[in-house]
Parts: structure tokens; C-alpha cells; sequence
């Protein structure tokens, strides 16, 4: 196996970014991106009750916790950045992964901002917030796609196809045999 690619399946530091083939990234990325998918069902559901006041509040609150859960997953794949060669079309996809991410996370903050500038209001949520939620969220799922083709596509942080074939080895057997 290559250095570089052995180098983009490793944690630049295990404590930090997750031992080998298992990054902490793509666990923690689950907690912005539920936030902000329950956050939009919330504003959805806003249109539709007689009294919304609950559920934009709700809203409001789930937009906070998705950007903090966003700045810290953003620290843990910033190791795993790091982790992959530059110059590559890896390393490329990952900026472009990156960039998106830093879009949404402060798209979601001017939201959050936003909707507490009117918060305890009466009413469901604005047209022109639940348009912003629907945009970071589509931007969201680009970058998600992104993520997903790093991961699964190039392999990066991912545990060497050697170590991945034991998986598919029978029980018991302790070589991977072709």
C-alpha cells in the first residue's frame, strides 16, 4: 500500500479523531444534521397546528444545538483533513466538503440569530427563515455527499482492504484467503 494512502487511513491523532477505521467524525456529524432535519419538521409542522408557539421554539433551540454539534464535529474532521495527502483529489473533495460545511454551519447561525430576534412571538415560522432551513439543508446534503464519497468512495479514514476483508473471512478463520 502506498504512504499516502496509508496516511489518509490514519488519525492524525487516535485520541482525538477515532481510533483506526473508526474516525469520531461521521458519528458526531449525526447530531447537526438530526438538529436541523428536526428543526425544519418543526417549522413545517408550525404551518400546520393552531398553536405553533411549542414547536417554533423548538425549532429555534434545535437550530443552536446543530451548529454546536457542528463546530465540534467541524474540529474532529479537521484532523481527519489533515490526515490526507494535499494535492490529491481527495484532499480536493475535502476542502470542497469543508467549505460547504463552514456555508451551512454559519447559515444556520444567521438563522438561529434570526429567529431569536423575534422569539416568543406568536405565530408559525416566517417565509423567509424556513427558506434559509431549506437551503442549508440541500447545501447539507451535497456536503453530506461529499463525506459519504470520501468515506466510502476513497477510502479515507476508513480501515485498510486487508482489514476489511477479515469481516467477509469465515468465522474462526484467521487469514484472508483470495
Amino acid at each position: 500500500m502506498s504512504e499516502q494512502l496509508h496516511q489518509a487511513k490514519q488519525p492524525v491523532n487516535a485520541a482525538l479523531a477515532g481510533p483506526y477505521g473508526h474516525p469520531f467524525h461521521p458519528i458526531m456529524v449525526t447530531v447537526p444534521i438530526g438538529a436541523w432535519v428536526s428543526s425544519l419538521v418543526f417549522d413545517i409542522a408550525s404551518h400546520l397546528v393552531e398553536d405553533p408557539t411549542v414547536l417554533t421554539a423548538g425549532s429555534v433551540w434545535l437550530i443552536a444545538i446543530g451548529v454546536i454539534g457542528a463546530v465540534l464535529a467541524a474540529m474532529v474532521g479537521l484532523l481527519d483533513l489533515f490526515a490526507i495527502p494535499t494535492g490529491t483529489r481527495a484532499f480536493r473533495i475535502g476542502l470542497i466538503h469543508m467549505s460547504l460545511n463552514i456555508v451551512v454551519t454559519a447559515a444556520y447561525a444567521v438563522n438561529f440569530v434570526w429567529r431569536r430576534a423575534g422569539y416568543g412571538q406568536i405565530g408559525a415560522v416566517a417565509g423567509g427563515p424556513l427558506t434559509l432551513s431549506v437551503v442549508s439543508l440541500c447545501l447539507l446534503g451535497v456536503s453530506g455527499y461529499l463525506g459519504g464519497k470520501l468515506a466510502y468512495r476513497y477510502g479515507v479514514r476508513v480501515a485498510e482492504e486487508t482489514t476489511q476483508a477479515e469481516g467477509f473471512t469465515a468465522a474462526g478463520s484467521t487469514a484472508y484467503e483470495s
